[in-house]
Formats: structure tokens, C-alpha cells, sequence
């Protein structure tokens, strides 16, 4: 069993319009609504790849009843979400089908009160104790401590359960020093991070603060990971054109799987590479068709393998 925290959990809504055009009134095409929030999104993933996961986080109010309903339906998906006085978030994704262009729309969360975050809490360490590897998933809503991630990856290496970890801003940099097995962050993340724009300087920059691993997403030139095995680069089999959306939390789910299987890195990162660029390629966001994935697999391009440690 893989289990994902999504400590923001919401329901993603997408609207698809002719043209966005600012100031006008639209007609919309088609509206889409899924459950959403990072962890919940790699959880579908895994799911669509086999694995059972369970998934745990926040759900509360009308909106969170959406997304447990919606969960529900998620074959190999299993819901430990904690309840909330607060209402679920929405976020609203408004796609221009003439330019391809997203307009992404986010609110913030529920109010997360101490006793429910120490619910969470509880549920979160029993959880750890049936779990091959654990994803912990996104920002964080108003009321759970900005130093809560950190507080989690202790529990999980206490417990000897593998953590990856996927957030940004100040709860990353403060969980890095409890040493999570991997980090994820995009190339813009990890400069925020280190302070270093070029991703190689920047990934050594963080393991130097803790991060046992660092793969960071380089958009459409793949990933690069600093491993202690190793450096290498993931580069995809061609530059493909589509929509980005959801393609990140895919490679986390090739990663976290890899991570739970004890596959070597270079076919960890040929998994997270084929997943994104097939998540890209998909017609819907953040969705992947297997036999787009499995055929882009094998053409994956790892290089690399000298020492990093």
C-alpha cells in the first residue's frame, strides 16, 4: 500500500470556453469536476498504474462531500480523509480551446483548528504503519503549521517508511532538514529554495541541506535527479506540445511508485518522464492513456550515473 497526504485537498474544476477574452461574458463549453489537490492527483495515478493507495488529508463541507463522493468511484483508491468544520476548497481551471492557454483560479482552504490537526495527526501514524512509501503532497491550508511537513517526514523516517516529499516556499525549505528520501520541486521551486538558478548547483545545494535525493522537473527538457547513487538526466523522446496540467504530480507517482518497488533510478526517472509527457499529451488534464505511457517508457533517454554522494 502507497499512501498520499494532501493536506490541501480540492475540488478542481475545469471550464473550457471558445476564447477567454477579459472583461466578457462567456458561454462555457464543457465543465469538468474531479477530485484534486497534488497527493490526491498522484494517487490516481498510482491507482491507474495498479497499485493500491490510500490517500488522507482534509475534507469538509458541501465541497468536501464532492470530493469524497468522486473519490469513492477511483478503482484501488481508498479514502482516510480527516473531517473539518471548514469547507473543501475549489479551484477553477478556465481552458481558452482557441490558444490551449489555462487560466488557473486557486482558493485557499479551510481553517484546519489544532484539534483537527492533531486528528490528523493520529490518523497519519497509524496509517504509517500498513504503507510501503508515502507522498507528502502540496501547500498547506490556513491553520496547520508552516513547519508541518518537517513534523511528517520525522514521523515517517521514525517509523522506516520512505518519504517523498512535493511543496515549496518556506514549509520546503523547512522540511528539508528532516532529511525526506526525495524532493521534487520544479526548477523555479529549487531556486527559491537555494538561492541557485542553474538546477544542477541548485539540486547539490539541497541535498547539502538535507534532502537524501533531489529530481527536479525541468519542464519540457525532462529531469534531473542528484541522487546518492548518482546524477542523471531523464530527457523525454521529443519535445511534445499539449497541456502541462497535472503532468508534475504524474511524475511524482512514477517516482513514488519506483520509490515503493526498489527500482534502480534510472528506471524510476524513465517512469516519471514517461508519465508526464503522456499526461501532456492526454486530452484531458491531468489525465494519461497507458499505451501512450507504455510506449514512451522504452524511449526515454537516462544519461548519467557518475557519483554524486
Amino acid at each position: 500500500m502507497i499512501l498520499t497526504v494532501t493536506l490541501n485537498t480540492a475540488l478542481d474544476i475545469t471550464y473550457r470556453v471558445p476564447s477567454l477574452r477579459p472583461h466578457a461574458a462567456h458561454r462555457v463549453a464543457e465543465v469538468v469536476e474531479r477530485p484534486g489537490g497534488k497527493g490526491l492527483n498522484v494517487a490516481r495515478v498510482l491507482a491507474a498504474l495498479g497499485h493500491e493507495v490510500t490517500v488522507t488529508g482534509f475534507a469538509g463541507g458541501a465541497t468536501g462531500r464532492v470530493v469524497r463522493d468522486r473519490l469513492a468511484g477511483v478503482s484501488g483508491a481508498a479514502d482516510a480523509l480527516v473531517p473539518v468544520a471548514g469547507a473543501t476548497r475549489r479551484t477553477v481551471a478556465v481552458v481558452d480551446q482557441r490558444t490551449g492557454d489555462t487560466t488557473q483560479l486557486n482558493e485557499p482552504g479551510p481553517l484546519v483548528a489544532p484539534a483537527e490537526w492533531a486528528a490528523f495527526q493520529n490518523v497519519y501514524e497509524e496509517l504509517l504503519g500498513s504503507v510501503t512509501a508515502v507522498a507528502l503532497c502540496g501547500s498547506l491550508p490556513p491553520g496547520v503549521p508552516v513547519g508541518a511537513y518537517a513534523g511528517l517526514v520525522r514521523t515517517a523516517r521514525a517509523a522506516g517508511v520512505p518519504v517523498l516529499l512535493d511543496t515549496s516556499g518556506e514549509p520546503l525549505r523547512r522540511a528539508v532538514a528532516a532529511r525526506p528520501d526525495i524532493i521534487k520541486p520544479n526548477a523555479d521551486e529549487l531556486a527559491e529554495l537555494t538561492g541557485a538558478h542553474e538546477p544542477l548547483r541548485a539540486a547539490q545545494d539541497a541535498r547539502r541541506r538535507g534532502a537524501r535525493a533531489v529530481v527536479a522537473s525541468l519542464g519540457a527538457d525532462g529531469l534531473l535527479a542528484h541522487t546518492p547513487e548518482g546524477l542523471w538526466r531523464a530527457t523525454p523522446p521529443a519535445h511534445v506540445r499539449g497541456n502541462p496540467t497535472g503532468a508534475g504530480d504524474s511524475a511524482v507517482a512514477g517516482l513514488l511508485s519506483g520509490l515503493a518497488e526498489h527500482l534502480p533510478w534510472p528506471s524510476r526517472l524513465a517512469r516519471a518522464a514517461a508519465l508526464a509527457t503522456a499526461t501532456v499529451l492526454a486530452p484531458a488534464a491531468g489525465e494519461f492513456d497507458r499505451a501512450t505511457y507504455e510506449e514512451l517508457v522504452d524511449r526515454v533517454s537516462v544519461t548519467g550515473g557518475v557519483s554524486a554522494a
